[in-house]
């Protein structure tokens, strides 16, 4: 299996940088949150290293998280309204935010019409 490499660094030199280090190879937009955010994800992680020492599942509703390296290799449960998705984390999802790999709505499945929605079926009896 071929290395991963992001913006010409592997997985461990990443994982080694600070989060704001690792800032500067995002692009701007991702940068600027990143840096907005960085005592939610500075907390975060020191959540997350204290729940996998425990053995607990990591559960969050922050959707609007950047991955950062640390968190690659981790298997995080994202809310997504309703309930909690897992998401395993991967080395292409850097820069990324955790809500973009849970879908919040369900693909429409259409099915036969109920009792009175067309005029054909008002006139069957309700019994």
């Amino acid at each position: 299996m071929a290395e991963v490499l992001y913006r010409g660094k592997n997985i461990e030199e990443l994982k080694k940088l600070e989060i704001r280090e690792f800032a500067k190879l995002l692009p701007s937009r991702r940068r600027r949150s990143l840096l907005r955010q960085f005592a939610k994800i500075e907390n975060f992680l020191m959540r997350t290293e204290k729940k996998i020492k425990r053995g607990k599942q990591i559960k969050t509703h922050a959707r609007d998280f950047i991955i950062v390296p640390k968190v690659v290799g981790l298997s995080i449960l994202v809310h997504n309204g309703k309930e909690f998705v897992p998401v395993n984390i991967t080395a292409e999802m850097l820069g990324h935010r955790l809500g973009e790999f849970v879908a919040t709505r369900k693909r429409v499945q259409h099915s036969a019409p109920g009792i009175g929605a067309t005029r054909s079926s008002a006139a069957l009896s309700v019994k």
